[in-house]
């Protein structure tokens, strides 16, 4: 039941002049301002009576009966004190037992009070350790390749991604005045078939032959096997016992060898299609019916056959590497006999790359490639280990945009985490506006950097009023990195050269998680350092478009 205020202050003022009344009996000093008062008031009865007895003595004349009523006025007079004198007695001690019952009742409801606190207190501790266990379950669940460094690929049940473009009311395909892509046509490996008309058209004399001729192509593929069988006959010396016979070419070794087109077959497509050897056997058999059935300790050995063949051109583009003025690089997982090993990818934006296999990360890892030696600007997602090499950084403003993703959804309470993922989508924009070639404009890069300041210290405010909860606090661990590292986010606005974000890195990456996911584990770290060998020089055969790739590794398997 709710109390009004003036009523609970009606009574505790009356309950303090009780409480004042009731020291005042139990020191005394209300019996004894009692006694006083009424020895002050005897004494005067008392003076009365001597006056009237005066009287009497001076009036003796008077009648015993009018001394008789002043008597019984005198008794009726003690005898209505004594009444008030009870009366007040009996009052005290009821107004003393009401003081106990208030007192008591104060007690009970104080020490209800502070129970009611007590249980208040710990129902709001529970319920903020449960709001920071939820709050973190909540991210732990949300976090995915939008707002994290988790890889798209482990994503499960993906959102679906809506078609916002706005409908024209045009039919689907080519549109009327486009020149279309057509088939390109081959030329025919046999004789042209001629398709005769039916009889019934031959034999209708209102059917002239005309000199137009309608050509269409079919085009199949089938595979091929060529054996070159090699002879070279036998000469014996009579006199030395030695037999001699004609070199055989290059390569050709074993009764059976095979060529550099078999090799460069089942060798991209176990190492750059991500098909398994088992499989890739079954398909070269199922081509050739049967009759090449390779053995999966040669396809096995494929990889080192083609890295240990392409080392100069590995040295050369070790060396054009360093030369790079800018260079991305990245680390992923990868896993050997159940142990864990590591894949660096360092790349120009030109497209080179070189994938390093190493036992360790950190500084071991880094250990003999080219970032060890690199003296040109680094761009990586904030891996600490990378700051200590290369002559500046740029940071990856992908991750940072996801980070901030993640503290929009997190701490939707806070302005700062919008208003920068805002101001890093518009100064990545403006940069990607520019033509190749041209810098940016130096006013407007005061402002953006101007505005970052400002944002950084919003949420400095942010956090000093509301400090970041115990569950979560990655937008508050991303606000300092952020700050620490400006120079690193905004590198990109001040250098032409230098891109805003790792892509390449993680892009260049996938090609070795695609090898990764279909080969499970690696049986020796030395099947994972030749694959990364082999594709560092697919993706550089690659950069040459007019190069066809199955025949330059054919050409390099010889």
């Amino acid at each position: 039941m709710k109390i009004s205020f003036e009523f609970v202050t009606a009574l505790e003022y009356r309950l303090k002049a009780a409480s004042k009344k009731i020291l005042a009996f139990e020191s005394g000093q209300k019996y004894i301002d009692m006694q006083e008062d009424f020895e002050k008031k005897e004494r005067s009865y008392q003076q009365q009576i001597r006056q009237l007895q005066l009287e009497l003595s001076k009036a003796h004349a008077e009648t015993v009966s009018v001394r008789n009523k002043w008597f019984e006025t005198c008794c009726d007079m003690e005898k209505e004190h004594k009444q008030e004198m009870a009366a007040a007695q009996k009052q005290i001690r009821q107004l003393e037992q009401r003081a106990l019952k208030a007192e008591h009742q104060r007690d009970e409801a104080l020490d209800k009070v502070t129970e009611q606190r007590h249980q208040i207190y710990e129902l709001g501790t529970e319920l903020e350790d449960e709001k920071g266990k939820n709050q973190i379950l909540r991210a732990q669940i949300s976090r995915d390749y939008e707002n994290s460094s988790i890889p798209s690929s482990m994503k499960i049940g993906r959102k679906k991604i809506t078609n916002n473009r706005e409908r024209t009311g045009r039919k689907p395909g080519g549109q009327p005045g486009h020149t279309g892509h057509r088939r390109q046509r081959q030329i025919p490996t046999s004789e042209p078939v001629l398709l005769m008309a039916s009889q019934e058209i031959l034999d209708d004399p209102d059917f002239k032959k005309t000199s137009r001729t309608i050509v269409k192509q079919l085009i199949n593929i089938r595979l091929v096997m060529e054996v070159t069988e090699y002879h070279a006959e036998v000469y014996y010396n009579s006199k030395t016992g030695e037999r001699v016979h004609a070199p055989f070419p290059a390569g050709v070794v074993n009764d059976v060898n095979y060529g550099g087109s078999v090799k460069a077959f089942l060798f991209l497509l176990n190492n750059d299609c991500c098909v398994s050897i088992d499989k890739s056997r079954k398909f070269l058999s199922g081509l050739t019916e049967g009759k090449l059935n390779i053995s999966k300790g040669m396809i096995n050995k494929l990889s080192r056959e083609f890295a240990q063949k392409t080392e100069q051109q590995q040295k050369e583009l070790f060396a054009d590497l360093l030369l790079s003025p800018v260079m991305h690089i990245d680390c992923t997982n990868a896993r050997e006999n159940g142990k864990s090993a590591y894949v660096f990818i360092c790349a120009t934006p030109e497209g080179k790359s070189l994938y390093v296999a190493r036992e360790k990360k950190g500084h071991e890892g880094v250990k003999g490639t080219p970032a060890e030696e690199y003296q040109g600007i680094l761009i990586h997602d904030h891996e600490s280990t990378f700051y200590n090499y290369g002559s500046d950084h740029q940071e990856c403003l992908a991750h940072v945009l996801r980070y901030l993703k993640d503290s929009i959804q997190n701490e939707p309470e806070r302005e700062w985490n919008g208003k920068m993922r805002s101001l890093v989508q518009e100064m990545i924009h403006y940069r990607n506006s520019l033509a190749p070639g041209m810098s940016c404009d130096a006013e407007k890069v005061e402002e953006f950097e101007t505005r970052y300041c400002e944002i950084l210290q919003k949420a400095k405010e942010e956090y000093e009023d509301v400090p970041a909860s115990e569950y979560y606090k990655e937008g508050y661990n991303l606000s300092v990195r952020m700050d620490k590292y400006m120079k690193n986010h905004l590198l990109f606005l001040h250098d032409q050269r230098v891109p805003a974000t790792n892509n390449l890195s993680e892009q260049k990456l996938r090609s070795y998680k695609r090898k990764q996911a279909q080969t499970m584990t690696f049986r020796s770290f030395e099947s994972i350092d030749y694959l990364c060998q082999c594709m560092s020089m697919l993706v550089l055969m690659r950069l040459d478009e007019e190069t066809n790739i199955f025949d330059k590794v054919s050409q390099i398997f010889g």
